[in-house]
């Protein structure tokens, strides 16, 4: 039985618009790629179904798969497997070229699953054996391990849980380069907000950090909302962020929170994957390029200010979690953050009544501070930004779930909307 990509995420005719890189990677020439890698290790592979991707402004791309290969041996395992194109191949990824149809060679750099060469850590960070060693020798002794990948995000970063009966321990998988900013913004924050200590780091790219008391604000936004904090109490958190945050360089952000600026990138992605928007995401961009500014001092921020990074206890916030964005920017960008979050949960969610109470509890302190003309369309780039989340995870109605999201960021963008 020749092998072949399952569950194709678009129909034909819309996979012939996309750039050369989309089309080879959620391609059937997908398989012949992973055919000629697995043939050196003595693999065939049997499926390859994609389940992940990232799309650059120049048609660039990274693709996430689950495979199963059939060895020599008689085996059949199931393996996760990356390829990446563009200026983001890593060194130390193993480089060949393919081709879509009649597109020019496009060169690829691919990985099997932990051997991630941008992330040397994450072959030991994402086993029990290797995990449990280098914590001892942390000095955090920790026992048996059970294993959770909880985020991954090929080449750039990853996020695995480590499940002892003391508890959980998070080991947070980045570049070695990254690991002194990431240490550096947690000393920085500790004791001025409830972030988590860093109880080690390591110089192949670990920062290992405890797990935090606590309920996540989205689980609460999901349910009764019972024990949400208020507008006040997020606004002392934010206010506490000490003045030396604002000096620490943000990981990969030029300007913490500033979904505006990052407009014109994420409606170009949005064109490349459903050409058929165009039209709506240039008028929205102009829309938005023509917003109120307004005049804002610059502060800590920080910078990717969502209910998921937030554990509360009664009320009280708890813990402040994904501090990599701290940085210098404006107190508007976070809160048109939260809020653009919120919005979306209100439209996601299957039960939406808290998101939707709460989203207008907060909507209203913010308007108390902030012009409907400076804050709204900061909330429709928000959600501009969100809609490319359909497609990133591939999930299985994206092209309608992307469409009903710019609708979102139109509405909030739209004059007296």
């Amino acid at each position: 039985m020749p092998s072949s990509v399952l569950d194709p995420p678009a129909p034909p005719e819309l996979r012939r618009q996309w750039p050369p890189a989309l089309r080879l990677l959620l391609g059937e020439e997908a398989t012949g790629l992973w055919d000629a890698v697995l043939a050196t290790a003595g693999g065939r592979l049997a499926r390859l179904r994609p389940m992940g991707t990232a799309v650059q402004p120049r048609g660039s791309a990274t693709v996430r798969y689950t495979a199963e290969v059939e060895w020599a041996d008689g085996r059949r395992t199931r393996e996760s497997l990356a390829a990446v194109t563009g200026a983001r191949i890593p060194d130390g990824a193993t480089v060949l070229e393919g081709r879509s149809g009649d597109d020019d060679d496009v060169t690829v750099g691919v990985w099997r699953w932990p051997l991630d060469p941008a992330l040397p850590a994450l072959a030991w960070a994402s086993r029990a054996a290797g995990a449990t060693e280098r914590l001892a020798e942390l000095g955090i002794a920790e026992g048996p391990l059970r294993m959770r990948l909880r985020s991954y995000r090929p080449g750039r970063r990853a996020v695995v849980e480590a499940r002892s009966a003391a508890g959980s321990t998070y080991l947070k998988v980045v570049r070695p380069v990254a690991v002194h900013r990431l240490v550096e913004r947690h000393a920085v924050l500790d004791g001025a907000v409830p972030v988590p200590p860093v109880l080690g780091s390591t110089a192949d790219g670990v920062v290992v950090l405890p797990g935090l008391p606590g309920t996540s604000m989205r689980d609460l936004v999901a349910g009764d909302g019972a024990g949400l904090p208020d507008a006040a109490t997020l606004d002392a958190l934010l206010d506490a962020l000490p003045a030396a945050a604002a000096a620490v360089t943000p990981v990969g952000r030029s300007r913490p929170g500033d979904a505006l600026g990052r407009v014109p990138d994420h409606a170009t992605v949005l064109g490349l994957v459903l050409p058929e928007l165009r039209p709506r995401l240039d008028r929205l961009r102009e829309l938005l390029a023509a917003a109120e500014p307004g005049e804002h001092p610059e502060v800590p921020v920080h910078g990717d200010f969502y209910e998921a990074q937030v554990l509360v206890d009664a009320g009280a916030v708890v813990g402040l979690l994904d501090v990599d964005t701290v940085g210098r920017g404006h107190r508007i960008d976070d809160w048109a953050t939260l809020l653009g979050h919120l919005v979306l949960l209100e439209a996601i969610l299957p039960a939406p009544a808290t998101a939707r109470r709460y989203g207008a509890e907060l909507l209203e302190a913010a308007l108390r501070r902030w012009p409907a003309t400076q804050l709204r369309p900061r909330i429709a780039a928000v959600l501009l930004g969100l809609a490319t989340g359909p497609f990133r995870v591939l999930q299985a109605n994206w092209a309608t779930a992307t469409v009903e999201r710019v609708a979102l960021a139109e509405r909030w963008a739209a004059p007296g909307g």
